[in-house]
Formats: structure tokens, sequence, C-alpha cells
């Protein structure tokens, strides 16, 4: 599915005259409001990304290891940018379905409006305002009833230049009205309004135009999709906002900020033609903010604006430039540092448990988490290390007869099929005595047993 990348350039403020939104008449819901709350869990890192693959089919690159240790490791938001209300359903069943397998939130950005983007690079949406509600209602239908987070038709109120005031009235009500759908179809979803970024419409604007498409149904707003401007002039923004929301009775909204090319330079919008930026910081629902439920990665690094490359094409020296000279990500520890003696995990298969005693000595174990569906897997793998502190590892994973590894994230493998040696990566090399890091791998088959073999470097 080709991904389009909003495009959102206007840093001056734009005075457009909010219109209060109402709801299309006949129209009814279950869901008369939404609360917002603490996001807390590991966010989904897809394993099919448009990153991912890149990385798999080039292994040679001098690019890959940066790319792959500093952006493909990372979980980043899926777009649902296609007009497909046949099988957007389905598309989004089985997203949910591998998130939810892995115990892990995804992050979807819906982006599919009538008039999007003004006609600039990422035109395109569904032809008319009711096709769009019947999208939306077919996309509802596929989220299932987990956590699951969604970031609503980037620029669709910080733009409306190209709107009049009939047709701006008319998108509030649309957006009013997915919010509502999605929150009627999977009351667990946290449904984000656009807000631009702090450069763009004054926080008093912003929130005039969130109430009007109807934030107060919504769990809140994201900004800075996209863009580049500093985490912490964003939640400087983000906190006007919701101090203008409360002054107009709307209160419990949250902002999720997205930062993942913010950690450089801020300047011209177009990440095509500006090689001097820098990921922000790594995705993570652990804020320690409490107006910000979450910093994402709803813009994939590497993908293009549509100034110099095609919009939403991954570029192999846009995600280069991003990626190098940036900080290695965090080490993921498992949720049980120090494995238990007698307990197995509870995500231990109910068919060949996993090993749970640790090694009485040096050395290091590793265990394997399987998410099997038809065709393919992945796999989890936790790598603990003795009592003793070690500082490099190699996990060998024997593989099924026909099954075939097509991706690796935070290791280094060699071979694809049989006998596949997964070595660390610079950054989870040193794990100290009795703890963990983790690493991850995708293949096509049918996935390898919950034990393999770790030695120490």
């Amino acid at each position: 599915m080709a991904i389009l990348s909003p495009l959102r350039s206007r840093s001056a403020a734009i005075s457009v005259a909010a219109i209060a939104g109402t709801v299309a008449a006949g129209v009814c819901f279950a869901v008369s409001g939404a609360s917002a709350g603490t996001v807390s869990g590991s966010l989904y890192r897809d394993p099919s990304s448009a990153v991912v693959r890149w990385v798999a089919a080039n292994p040679g690159d001098s690019r890959a290891a940066v790319i792959r240790d500093k952006i493909a490791s990372q979980p980043q938001a899926r777009w649902f940018a296609n007009f497909n209300p046949s099988t957007v359903q389905a598309e989004v069943s089985e997203h949910i379905g591998a998130a939810n397998a892995a115990q892990q939130i995804p992050v979807l950005a819906v982006y599919e409006i009538t008039n999007r983007d003004c006609g600039g690079a990422s035109a395109g949406g569904a032809p008319d305002l009711n096709q769009y509600q019947t999208w939306v209602s077919n996309f509802a239908r596929g989220l299932g009833n987990q956590t699951v987070l969604i970031i609503l038709e980037t620029d669709s109120l910080a733009l409306l230049t190209c709107l009049s005031s009939s047709e701006i009235n008319a998108r509030n009500q649309a957006i009013s009205t997915a919010t509502r759908t999605i929150k009627s179809a999977n009351p667990n979803a946290k449904v984000y309004l656009d807000a631009g970024h702090s450069t763009w419409n004054s926080a008093g604007e912003t929130a005039n135009r969130l109430r009007a498409a109807g934030v107060q149904y919504a769990d809140g707003f994201f900004s800075n999709v996209s863009n580049y401007n500093s985490t912490s002039n964003e939640a400087n923004f983000g906190r006007a906002v919701i101090s203008s929301l409360n002054g107009m009775g709307i209160s419990g909204k949250r902002q999720v900020i997205d930062t993942s090319r913010n950690g450089g330079a801020s300047g011209d919008w177009c990440g095509d033609d500006n090689t001097d930026r820098r990921i922000g910081m790594y995705p993570t629902t652990n804020t320690g903010d409490a107006n910000i439920d979450a910093y994402l990665w709803v813009k994939p690094p590497g993908e293009a604006d549509g100034c110099r490359y095609t919009a939403g094409s991954f570029q192999p020296d846009l995600a280069f430039s991003l990626a190098n000279g940036a900080p290695n990500p965090p080490t993921t520890a498992p949720p049980t540092t120090t494995p238990p003696t007698t307990t197995p995990p509870t995500t231990t298969p109910p068919t060949t448990p996993p090993n749970t005693t640790p090694p009485a000595g040096d050395g290091c174990y590793a265990d394997v988490a399987i998410n099997q569906w038809a065709g393919g897997f992945t796999a989890s793998v936790t790598v603990t290390a003795g009592k003793s502190d070690i500082t490099g590892w190699t996990v060998t994973v024997v593989l099924p007869s026909g099954t075939a590894v097509t991706g690796t994230w935070n290791a280094q493998a060699s071979g694809t099929r049989g006998t596949v040696q997964f070595r660390n990566v610079s950054y989870n090399g040193r794990v100290l005595g009795r703890q963990s890091t983790n690493f991850g791998f995708q293949g096509t088959g049918t996935g390898p047993g919950t034990t393999a073999t770790c030695v120490t470097a």
C-alpha cells in the first residue's frame, strides 16, 4: 500500500473562523463522550513496514546497519491512506490481530478525508464525505476491542485555506462523526484530532477548531506530524491548547507528539531536501508528562514529503540522514528482568514451555515467543545473562524445513534458513548479570520452537 505523506509547510498563523460542528441528523451512537486516560504498554512494531522490508532486501548496503538499528527497530504508525472501502476492514483486522498477538499497542494514522492536503503533494482521499463515512465505518469494524491509538486525519483542521465556510462545517461534522464511529466500534480506541503544530495556528485558534470538530468525543489531539518542532515547544503548545479547551468546558484531553524527526534543527518543512535533521525521542507511552499520552513516530522516518521524491516513498538516504549520529535506542527489557525459578511466565504457550531457570553459572540463555499466522510469523527473543555481566552474545535458532527469515531487528542475522545465528548489535551486547535484552525476527513458514542456544562473545 502506498503511504502518502501529509504536507504541512505553513508556519504563519492562518485565521479561519471556527464553525461549531454538529453531528449529522439521524446518526446515533452509543458513546456520548471520551475520558482521556494514561496510555501504558509497549507500542507495536510492524514487521512488514517499508523500512523493515528495505533493510531485509539490502543487507550489504553501507547504510543498512544504522537504518536497521535506529529506525527499523522502532514502532511506527501504519498509515491508511488508500480509498479502499471494500478491503479496508480486512487490512485493519490483520494489522490489529498481529499487534494484539504481540500484546502491543498499534498506532494507526487515518488519512482519507475528502480534499486531503488541499490538493497538494498528498492530494487524494475519499471522493466525497458520504463515501468517507462508508470507508470509516468499514475501517472501524476491523479495530477489535483492545487498545489502539488513532491519529485521525493529519492537517484536516490546521489546513483549511482551500475550503469555504460550508465545506469547513461539513468537514467538522465528518470528523466528529468519524470519531464517534470509531469509539462506538471499539471503546478502547484512543482517538486524537489534528492540532497542526506549535508554529502554525495559535493555541486558541487550534482549540476552537478542535471543539468545532468534536474533540469532546475524542481522547485528545496530536501535533507535529511530519514536522521538526522541538518536543518541548510542542509540549508547551499542547498545554496552551488544553488550557483553552478547559476554558471552553472541555476537560480531560491529552496530547500525543510526533517525534520522528525533531531531534535536530528546525526550518523548512520539506524533509526531502534537508539532510541536517535527526530522529527525535524514541517512541514510548512512558512520557513522564501528565498531559502527554505518547511520543510517537507517526511520520515513518525516511518516507518522503513529495518535494524531491514521491510522497510516501521510502528513501534510504533520507532515513540514513535522520539516523546517522542520533543516539542509540534504549535497550528494551522484558516485563520480568529476573526470570522466575519456579513459575513460568504468563505468556508461556500451552505446549513446549520455555526454559525459566537462569544459568547456574556464567553465560546466557534465550527464550523465543512466536506469533504465528497463515504463512508467516514473528519471533521475539529474550536473551538473559547468567550470574555475571556479558559483553556480547550469539543466539542460534534452528528453523523448521521450509521456513525462512525475512527480517531482523536489534540483532544481526547470519543466514536465513536452517540453522541461523543472531548476534548482538552495538547497543545491546552488554547485559548485566541476571538481566535481559531482546531482539526479534520475522519469517515465512512455521516459526521455530520456544528455546534457542545462547553463547557469550
